[in-house]
């Protein structure tokens, strides 16, 4: 029974780079999942931020599926969005949680964010 409630081990995803693509900014996303189980599937509400700490663009992602024991990158644009104007951005909540948790909300705990961007932190 202790088993079944044991929470995933911890899923960290960095924001690792961020660069101009057009009119949007590019981002790129590290997700570290060596010491996990295999998500499925894990759709993400991020929200940009700008420097004046406004929200500026809100973006579903879908991360998963990401292989147990593996480290992925995976890149998203925030369309419209200047670069030089990203002050952070916010993991706000999960939207969809296969594999590793058994609740979105055993999910959203599992996740641990860093950024390695000075000016751009990564929070939920």
């Amino acid at each position: 029974l202790a088993q079944d409630r044991a929470s995933p081990s911890p899923l960290r995803i960095e924001l690792n780079k961020i660069e101009a693509a057009g009119e949007n900014c590019r981002t790129y996303f590290l997700i570290d999942n060596q010491k996990g189980d295999s998500w499925r599937s894990l759709k993400l509400d991020l929200f940009a931020l700008d420097t004046d700490g406004v929200a500026a663009k809100r973006l579903a992602v879908e991360v998963g599926p990401v292989p147990g024991r593996k480290t992925l990158i995976k890149l998203f644009d925030f369309p419209g969005l200047s670069c030089s104007r990203f002050g952070r951005v916010l993991l706000n909540d999960v939207m969809t949680c296969e594999g590793a948790a058994n609740s979105r909300e055993d999910c959203l705990s599992a996740l641990e964010t860093s950024s390695k961007i000075d000016a751009v932190s990564f929070t939920k």
